[in-house]
């Protein structure tokens, strides 16, 4: 069984309409390029990181490596020593290169231009729902030149009333 390429990209920073710090932790799966999850916090730290893991994992399996930035929520010793004992390796980006991420990049760069950059959120709690919407639209139905102008992890569920009659 294949197990899925993660990716851990840099937090995206934006800010509530009263001008609270929002923090995004993007999880991405290189192979596929499916956002798997995005934790939507004020403040995301090494358990957060640990804590959105363990839900891929277990819903996933543990992926062959785990890449990330260097920032202090990625290298901190018990993300370390926690991915290292459910058995994955990490790989991380070297300090100003970003070509190293280029998926993550790239979603950094989509989410913001077709999402935060056009949108006002009052609470955490509406850019929670909202920015998880986006990420479902992002696999479902976002075309990706990369992937034939398909999206990444298409619905599976053809909605009643789209389905064939039987005769």
């Amino acid at each position: 069984m294949r197990t899925w390429s993660g990716t851990i990209p840099r937090q995206v920073h934006h800010r509530t309409d009263d001008g609270r710090a929002l923090r995004t932790l993007n999880i991405l799966d290189e192979y596929s390029r499916e956002c798997l999850a995005i934790r939507v916090k004020r403040k995301l730290n090494s358990t957060e990181v640990i804590d959105a893991l363990t839900d891929l994992f277990i819903l996933r399996g543990v992926p062959a490596h785990i890449r990330s930035d260097n920032g202090p929520e990625f290298i901190a010793e018990a993300v370390r020593g926690w991915i290292k004992a459910v058995g994955a390796k990490t790989a991380f980006i070297e300090p100003g290169s970003p070509w190293e991420s280029g998926y993550c990049e790239s979603f950094n760069g989509r989410m913001r231009d077709d999402l935060l950059d056009g949108e006002v959120f009052y609470s955490l709690r509406e850019a929670q729902i909202i920015i998880d919407s986006w990420r479902k639209h992002y696999n479902t139905k976002r075309p990706h030149s990369a992937l034939g102008y398909r999206p990444p992890a298409p619905e599976a569920i053809v909605p009643m009333d789209q389905r064939p009659t039987m005769h």
